[in-house]
């Protein structure tokens, strides 16, 4: 299972309680539009990578490059067949010297999860950071994307009705939330996914960044 940095923020937007219209959750006279477009967040342990030379060596000394992924922002069409999210990043890198040009290729991976466990799909790129001469820093730009079927996104009729019906307040059933139903819960868990993007790395390397 993946630890996430961020909360999924579609399967938050449906505690809400309250709506007069498809696709809307009304709180306390404000409406929120529930999107079926994935929330777009870095796996605990995954934004940062640190190479090693040697490579084998854990010395601070030893540390050869540090690069880590940031300003991660996506956009969704839902307009097609499938519900395609695309996101772009920037990796910063630093290295240990400024000596010569160089040119360091790292892999990062991008997997659509759904409600918070399940592997959809995961895909594997690379990108490219280039140092030019004398300089201790750069930066990439990365990409990557995610489909999911809007029919698996979508919540059962029945279960939509229930979460979005109009409460009146003094109701006995208003202050009830609805996912308190596990039948409710379970479709809110199952229609709920994210994009998650992050380095691909070693378990070793996934070791070092949980316990430095």
């Amino acid at each position: 299972m993946f630890k996430l940095k961020a909360a999924g923020a579609a399967s938050i937007a449906l505690i809400l309680a309250g709506c007069s219209t498809e696709g809307q959750i009304r709180e306390s006279g404000v409406v929120v539009n529930r999107s079926a477009c994935p929330a777009v967040a870095i796996p605990a342990e995954t934004g940062d990578i640190t190479l090693f030379d040697p490579p084998a060596s854990r010395d601070a000394a030893a540390i050869d490059v540090v690069a880590n992924i940031t300003n991660l922002r996506s956009t969704c069409d839902e307009s097609g067949d499938n519900i395609v999210s695309n996101v772009t990043f920037d990796v910063q890198a630093r290295r240990r010297d400024a000596g010569p040009a160089r040119d360091v290729t790292l892999e990062y991976f991008a997997a659509v999860v759904q409600g918070g466990s399940n592997v959809v799909s995961k895909s594997v790129s690379r990108v490219g950071v280039h140092f030019d001469a004398g300089q201790l820093r750069a930066t990439a730009r990365g990409t990557a994307s995610g489909a999911i079927s809007h029919a698996a996104a979508a919540l059962p009729e029945d279960v939509r009705q229930q979460i979005t019906r109009e409460r009146k307040p003094g109701d006995a059933s208003a202050a009830v939330d609805p996912l308190s139903d596990p039948k409710v819960r379970e479709a809110v868990r199952a229609a709920s996914f994210e994009l998650l993007v992050g380095f691909q790395l070693t378990p070793d390397q996934i070791k070092y960044n949980a316990t430095r």
